[in-house]
């Protein structure tokens, strides 16, 4: 019997296998595809080519009002999807996991199809494997969820419009949360006539206020058709050039038409087939793996980690989760999962947006704030690059004058959101991050101008400020 089980060889999983590995036990890692899951085939990676695929193509616009002259860019969609799986093929080939996991020699079983429980200590495969482990760690991940609606099978999602052999002309989008919105961008940039529905009064409802309205009028401002608050959907039908979708708002029946509607309206645990029941695996209401702070299940012995127990859906939170996840399956509940609060979020879309810590409305909810911030046509790297479209905020209490929150749109935005993230981990004051002399000129260069701003709220001394921050 092995010491350790890992189901799925995602970002959760493989952290999982690595750590448990890494600590002696006699570990197998099982994946009903590839190495690297969803992050690598469909997630992170391959999206985060397919975004960078549009800058060049906006890069490329703006070449002329440097003296650069080229002719307009044409995307070549088969050439760029080459590129696409050369860069999953190398991330898998290349990635320091999985040496790393040879070399603790972990068993690692891969296109071993779905995986289903026997009962608590044992696991069997769609080809024939079976296996008995003393733990078990389920990191399954998680899959876009799907509507019962007359004709939703004539919907794709957001994996699907990855995977096209051409862009289409046009397109609807249902959903305006980070995955609809990148869609929308990316397929946007590469020529598309998109039209993007959120059922709620804004896109990006989790993020800040102000993020929210600045990314959907940079939307609209390109192109984009957002119409939010749009009603309920009724059905799909076919149509002759792709197909159709039928809403109602306020007993008004409308309709929408383009080459392809692609669903973005959340995500569910991919636990289908598991066969949780037979491990003693409760779920919650959602059908997500239901786990305690040490990451156990129902049954003790089995732990769970990343996007199958609904938590924090995000690589790096699912990482951390796999090593807390391992630890205590090998040493015993020790380890209880930390506060992500200082955990930075972002998207690659156009502009690009980020944010670590507490939106505006939750910061005033709690605290007496100060908020301060700058726009990114007055800071100096974005008029350089020319890109000066978006702002950066920053939160902070005016008691404690600790960092609350970071708010980021426009170019490097996620960078920026980083350095405020390391800032809050360390507990630093804004009126410390302020006196941090940032290199000038860059893009990260705006935060300290901005803490700058809420110290001087604060009407603390800021005349040891680096006097470089006045240019940032």
């Amino acid at each position: 019997m092995l010491d350790v089980i890992v189901i799925g060889a995602g970002p959760a999983g493989v952290a999982a296998a690595l750590c448990a590995g890494d600590m002696g036990a006699r570990t197998a890692l099982i994946t009903r595809d590839q190495f690297g899951g969803m992050a690598a085939s469909d997630g992170p990676v391959p999206v985060r080519t397919l975004a960078h695929a549009a800058r060049l193509i906006r890069n490329a616009r703006q070449l002329r009002r440097y003296g650069i002259e080229v002719g307009e860019p044409v995307l070549d969609y088969e050439r760029m999807l080459e590129r696409v799986r050369e860069v999953t093929a190398d991330v898998r080939a290349h990635s320091s996991f999985r040496k790393n996991i040879f070399d603790v020699e972990v068993a690692v079983y891969e296109q071993s199809g779905s995986v289903h429980f026997v009962d608590p200590h044992t696991i069997t495969t769609l080809n024939g494997l079976q296996l008995a482990g003393k733990s078990i760690i389920v990191c399954t991940g998680g899959a876009s969820r799907k509507l019962d609606l007359p004709g939703f099978e004539l919907t794709a999602t957001h994996s699907d419009a990855w995977k096209l052999n051409s862009v289409p002309p046009s397109m609807l989008v249902i959903g305006g949360g980070a995955t609809g919105i990148q869609v929308a961008s990316i397929f946007n940039a590469f020529g598309s006539k998109v039209q993007l529905f959120q059922a709620g009064t804004r896109i990006l409802p989790h993020e800040d206020e102000d993020v929210s309205a600045a990314v959907a009028a940079a939307f609209r401002e390109s192109g984009i058709k957002i119409t939010e608050s749009f009603g309920t959907i009724e059905s799909f039908e076919k149509t002759q050039a792709g197909v159709r979708m039928i809403f109602s708002r306020d007993g008004e029946r409308r309709a929408a038409e383009a080459s392809l509607a692609v669903t973005a309206i959340g995500w569910t645990a991919n636990t289908k087939g598991l066969g949780l029941p037979n491990a003693g695996i409760e779920t919650d209401a959602k059908g997500f793996i239901r786990v305690d702070k040490f990451l156990r299940t129902s049954e003790p012995h089995i732990f769970a980690a990343g996007d199958v127990t609904g938590r924090s859906m995000l690589a790096p939170q699912a990482i951390h989760d796999g090593f807390i996840a391992a630890t205590n399956a090998v040493r015993g509940a020790t380890i209880e999962t930390p506060d992500h609060s200082a955990a930075p979020i972002g998207s690659f879309t156009d502009p690009e947006y980020a944010q670590v810590g507490l939106t505006e409305a939750k910061a005033r909810a709690t605290h007496d704030v100060v908020v301060a911030s700058i726009r990114f046509d007055s800071t100096t790297r974005t008029i350089i690059d020319g890109r000066t479209n978006g702002f950066c905020k920053l939160i902070a209490d005016r008691t404690t004058r600790h960092i609350l929150g970071c708010h980021v749109v426009g170019e490097r935005a996620v960078e920026i959101a980083q350095v405020a993230a390391v800032a809050m981990a360390a507990g630093m004051r804004v009126d410390e991050l302020a006196q941090v002399p940032l290199s000038f000129p860059t893009y990260a260069g705006a935060l300290g101008r901005v803490a700058a701003s809420a110290t001087r709220q604060l009407n603390l001394d800021v005349s040891r400020l680096q006097a470089e921050g006045a240019y940032q």
